[in-house]
């Protein structure tokens, strides 16, 4: 009886069969995940005024950031929790930032999202997640309203922001204290 070795099996597979993903494993020690390490360090190191993030358990690309509301704003004394979710293409994308406290803020969906130049067609990889959050923190002391997301809380900074900063500092004391 004669045997046929054939084409199929037994040799190695070509790279072209090789499965591609579009995340990062949190072990890789990727180009993305170098960045995102040495900016935790220089975070840990020099940590921006009243903020503070890190890797929410062990994914490197995953963070949990605290950003404490400015003295003399309607947020001031409120905790503000933020969810930092990194690309794996980090840095030639931006990281997507959500607050996971309400805000009443105009440049702050209702779903959390923070709509920031920078996070946007503004990103350039030379920015950084501290740089990012010192953004945000002044967009608590100087809201955006004419690149607003909820265009209803822009006009009443704009038309009252007396009244606008009485809603917000009730939103502080309900929802970040």
């Amino acid at each position: 009886m004669k045997t046929s070795s054939g084409g199929a099996g037994g040799g190695r597979p070509s790279s072209s069969s090789a499965p591609t993903y579009s995340w990062a494993p949190t072990t890789s020690v990727s180009a993305s995940g170098k960045r995102i390490h040495r900016e935790m360090v220089e975070l840990n190191n020099d940590p921006p005024p009243h903020c503070s993030a890190g890797p929410k358990g062990d994914n490197l690309y995953h963070w949990i950031a605290t950003i404490i509301g400015p003295p003399g704003t309607a947020y001031q004394g409120g905790i503000f929790f933020l969810d930092i979710i990194f690309p794996s293409d980090y840095p030639f994308n931006p990281p997507q930032v959500v607050f996971k406290t309400r805000i009443y803020h105009c440049n702050v969906g209702t779903d959390g999202h923070v709509s920031l130049g920078m996070l946007k067609d503004g990103w350039s990889p030379a920015l950084t997640i501290t740089k990012v959050l010192t953004a945000i923190r002044s967009l608590l002391t100087n809201p955006d309203p004419y690149n607003a997301v909820v265009p209803g809380i822009a006009h009443l900074y704009l038309e009252n922001k007396a009244k606008h900063d009485l809603v917000a500092g009730e939103w502080t004391a309900r929802f970040a204290k």
